[in-house]
């Protein structure tokens, strides 16, 4: 339970996707316009993310190492995670339409956000457990989650602030997310 828990909050955390590893940062920086979209899509990116190192856990434990095929790891990962995204789209199109349309293009961007991809393979090298590898990829995806509604907030709060010319558009967005890596570095002392 103990190494659980720390490598729950590691992945969380100190060593945060978005802030420490800069992992899935198209997402961050397009979706995280508006604190609803924001939260929608790191509810999505949760649920692909931890069905995804389940997924893919028991893929390479239980058919890739037993038929010595490790070497394709990276390509059937990639299959599996365009596979859990597109039945997201399907559900949230059919179920929830308005965050669908407001995800817009960055939904089928799950398949290529190495974020996803990212905590597939660290599973891999860690040589975790299903187990491990869930609460991994779990407590990865609530970390995306924080880190990108801690930026929606921001940037909604900027919206409409006195912004030097230099720095509106994407320039301020950087900055911000420079300095939210810089506050998330003080979690290291944590593990």
């Amino acid at each position: 339970m103990k190494e659980l828990l720390i490598i729950a909050i590691g992945s969380a955390m100190v060593n945060n996707v978005v802030l420490s590893q800069f992992l899935g940062l198209c997402p961050f920086i397009g979706v995280s316009k508006k604190v609803d979209t924001a939260a929608g899509m790191g509810g999505a990116v949760c649920f692909v993310i931890t069905i995804a190192s389940l997924c893919t856990g028991l893929i390479y434990n239980y058919i890739l190492i037993p038929l010595g095929f490790e070497y394709l790891q990276t390509i059937v990962f990639i299959l599996v995670i365009a596979a859990l995204v597109q039945f997201i789209e399907m559900f949230l199109k059919k179920s929830v339409p308005s965050l669908y349309r407001a995800l817009g293009v960055y939904l089928p961007l799950i398949t290529t956000n190495c974020a996803v991809l990212g905590v597939a393979l660290t599973n891999v090298q860690k040589e975790y457990n299903i187990l491990q590898g869930v609460v991994n990829g779990l407590a990865t995806a609530i970390g995306f989650l924080i880190a990108i509604v801690i930026m929606a907030g921001i940037r909604e709060k900027t919206e409409h602030n006195d912004i030097p010319k230099a720095f509106e558009g994407s320039a301020i967005v950087l900055v911000t997310a420079g300095l939210m890596a810089i506050a998330f570095f003080g979690f290291s002392g944590l593990i």
